[in-house]
């Protein structure tokens, strides 16, 4: 289930708003441009979550948001655990490369098809933390200032959706915002 936690942009440990209730979700981050939507989750996805195999589960909801939003490239971004070295390496580098604020040039979309991940939205003199879960499709507006954090053991598969093939490009505000704020892992451990 989507989680929602919005802190001031100058005092993170303080929480505005923590809730579970996706109409709630749904309007809060409406009213502020950002899009969450969902899809049914597919069974069928293996543990080798094979790029093919994903899109070929969820074509008619890709090709349906493909035309309404002119969205012309595709793929699936994905990390799974293993126990070994070269995979915590993997995981810790990739996981480091979005926790910095950064910005693209075109709208974010995401449908997690399996596992989570949690994107930081800065709006409005807040942050909002908005924890995707199997099932979520977000929209972030072009220029929104956001970073994203994996976990610490990343597990998840999400399709991405663009206009231009460098549209994931990100231009990083060098804003060390983030970093104050609860990772992934703190916001699943709190309402535990």
């Amino acid at each position: 289930m989507t989680l929602l936690q919005v802190m001031p942009d100058n005092a993170p440990r303080t929480v505005l708003l923590r809730t579970r209730d996706d109409d709630t979700i749904t309007k809060e981050l409406a009213e502020r441009g950002v899009s969450l939507r969902h899809w049914p989750v597919r069974d069928g996805l293996g543990a080798e979550r094979r790029q093919e195999d994903v899109l070929a589960l969820y074509r008619a909801e890709v090709d349906a948001l493909c035309a309404a939003e002119d969205l012309r490239v595709v793929d699936v971004a994905q990390l799974t655990p293993a126990d070994d070295e070269a995979w915590r390496e993997k995981a810790a580098t990739a996981r480091k490369a979005f926790l910095d604020e950064h910005r693209h040039a075109e709208d974010e979309v995401r449908y997690f098809a399996a596992g989570t991940g949690c994107f930081y939205l800065h709006l409005d003199g807040r942050v909002y933390a908005v924890v995707c879960e199997a099932g979520d499709l977000l929209s972030v507006p072009a220029g929104t200032r956001h970073w994203f954090d994996m976990g610490p053991r990343p597990d998840f598969c999400a399709i991405r959706f663009f206009r231009d093939e460098d549209g994931w490009v990100g231009d990083f505000t060098g804003d060390q915002l983030g970093a104050d704020y609860p990772r992934l892992d703190a916001l699943l451990a709190e309402g535990s």
